[in-house]
């Protein structure tokens, strides 16, 4: 891509607003570059960037090119039936949501399309609920989830209220491809224009009362049991209030927090997998002497959960320890109530740790795993459902805070999953028990595991090259030890092979190409290395298996560093 050419494509456009092109006369550079060298594209979550003007940045001209080719893509997936059918378009709280919200909302009924839309900012969960309610053809959700403050996005959902899968997503991407480029091109005029649908609260109701049923034990007494709750200024505020409330739950909102502010004002960080997002709730919980603190994400897909401990102190835990707890909570219950389905499956990401799976299995769980991204679990389950038999879905998740345990929706659901945490922790409470004390009796049964996940940025056009030269090199070259011990397989995601030391391979059935390679080691340890999907970075995915007493994070940051001083990288 001609950088200097687009850019001054852009200061010459009558489509570019006078305050957008004063702001691209005013960057430097690196800037420039950074906002030219390439179109915003597709990953596992979608379209997502920063906003701003520019070809590689979220703006009208590019939300505009992009909704005008899912719908080309709709209407030929669907030409009898699509237009009526229609699209939910919903939004959480960023600068631009709502203006990008109503631009997709009119581009699809200009083009003949049915279009419905929220009165206000709801969670992606309630998106993918309101396809399914509604039976429309596909869904847009305008997020950028748990990125910084100056990122939006664009995630699209096919008629299942599933994000689209890589082969369906190809199909859309060609639609967009085939149009001029942003400032450019067009929007096709159908004959009779599409009707615009302002959603209710009776919607609303509907979804709270299918999240309520996946309570395993409602009858738990709640007296006296405190839960904080921060929303990170997002969209999942006031449904789990409505939801908590409803349930007799003693909650304390993080009032700071509960405010739709697009400058995420109050929180340090709206991710909570960052350690600095949870300084305010942490003082709410300590201030109020809270039993357990519960968060949700921007756009209320991804739930994080801290307990408070015989120590007096509120203990945080990853997405994969408190999913094994909540996997093992639910189908340890549910076997002793005698509602397991027989023919039931659990399913996870290749990323995902492995004690969610060993928990499963013991339990006569089957598991599936599948690449990153929560498209892949959600088509899963519409798989079997369409085929009409297959094991029955109990729980899905990811290391990343996300998981769905009742498939009236098909993305992750941070209000299932903020009301199963808080009765898990319930539950424990009631017999004696802290989360941290219910985890390591888990490990004391399965072993000790520890997973964790680091990031390198790769920030702008160098940055991107460094990144691709990077998992380049490990496809090409893959590492065969870390500190002296031994790599036994490797399996290659990009060519769907797995390679052991010995040279024998085998190909990898059932999961689309991807940027990813996973190391094994003798000692039962694993790296896994991966682009992120959303941001210019990689993420290394590490878990060490060991004994108790180990010091395993040691070993982790050991491993790493060998990584790190293989590849060329620096920490």
């Amino acid at each position: 891509m001609d950088i200097m050419a687009n850019y001054q494509r852009w200061l010459d456009s009558p489509r570019v607003s006078d305050e957008d092109k004063a702001l691209l006369r005013s960057l430097n550079q690196d800037q420039i570059n950074d906002a030219f060298f390439k179109n915003a594209e597709f990953g596992t979550g979608g379209m997502r960037g920063v906003l701003g003007p520019g070809t590689n940045r979220i703006n009208v001209h590019t939300v505009g090119r992009v909704t005008v080719g899912f719908a080309t893509y709709l209407a030929k997936r669907f030409p009898e039936k699509g237009r009526e059918m229609g699209v939910v378009i919903s939004h959480d709280n960023r600068f631009g949501s709502r203006e990008f919200t109503l631009l997709a909302a009119d581009i699809f009924n200009q083009m003949g399309f049915k279009a419905y839309i929220f009165d206000d900012l709801r969670s992606t969960p309630e998106l993918s609920f309101a396809v399914r309610e509604n039976g429309c053809c596909g869904g847009i959700m305008i997020t950028a989830s748990h990125n910084p403050k100056n990122y939006n996005g664009y995630k699209v959902y096919d008629e299942k209220g599933c994000q689209l899968i890589p082969s369906l997503a190809e199909l859309m991407i060609q639609e967009i491809d085939a149009l001029p480029d942003e400032l450019s091109f067009e929007v096709p005029q159908a004959k009779i224009r599409g009707e615009l649908v302002v959603l209710g609260k009776e919607l609303d109701e509907k979804y709270y009362a299918l999240v309520r049923k996946v309570q395993v034990h409602p009858e738990l007494d709640k007296k006296g049991f405190k839960v904080v709750y921060s929303p990170q200024h997002g969209a999942s505020y006031e449904g789990a209030m409505a939801v908590f409330q409803s349930l007799g739950y003693e909650i304390i909102p993080v009032k700071e927090q509960c405010v739709h502010d697009p400058n995420f004002g109050a929180t340090l960080s709206p991710n909570p997998e960052v350690a600095k997002a949870w300084d305010l709730p942490l003082a709410y919980a300590e201030k109020y002497g809270a039993d357990l603190v519960v968060m949700t994400d921007p756009d209320g897909d991804r739930c994080g959960l801290a307990y408070l401990g015989k120590d007096g102190l509120h203990h945080r835990l990853t997405g994969n320890e408190s999913g094994a707890l909540l996997i093992d909570y639910i189908i340890s219950e549910k076997q002793k109530m005698g509602v397991l389905p027989k023919n039931s499956v659990m399913y996870d990401t290749i990323v995902t740790s492995s004690l969610g799976r060993q928990v499963a299995e013991s339990y006569g769980v089957k598991v599936e795993s599948f690449l990153t991204g929560f498209k892949f679990i959600g088509s899963r389950i519409g798989y079997y459902e369409d085929q009409g038999e297959g094991p029955e879905f109990v729980f899905g998740y990811e290391e990343s805070y996300g998981c769905l345990a009742a498939p009236f929706v098909r993305d992750k659901d941070g209000i299932q999953a903020i009301l199963l945490y808080t009765e898990m922790a319930l539950f424990h409470a009631r017999q004696g028990r802290d989360l941290g004390e219910a985890y390591e009796a888990l490990q004391q049964r399965f072993g000790y595991h520890l997973a964790l996940t680091k990031d390198i940025y790769f920030e702008g056009m160098e940055g991107n090259a460094k990144m691709k030269q990077l998992m380049d090199g490990l496809h090409a070259s893959p590492c065969t030890q870390f500190l002296g011990v031994n790599v036994v397989s490797v399996e290659d995601y990009l060519s769907d092979k797995r390679v052991y030391a010995d040279g024998r391979t085998e190909d990898i059935v059932g999961l689309p190409p991807s940027d990813v390679v996973k190391f094994f080691l003798e000692d039962g340890s694993t790296i896994c290395v991966r682009p992120s999907g959303t941001e210019p970075k990689v993420k290394f995915y590490m878990e060490i298996l060991g004994e108790e007493g180990d010091d395993l994070n040691e070993k982790a940051d050991a491993y790493y560093a060998d990584l790190c001083q293989q590849t060329g990288i620096k920490a």
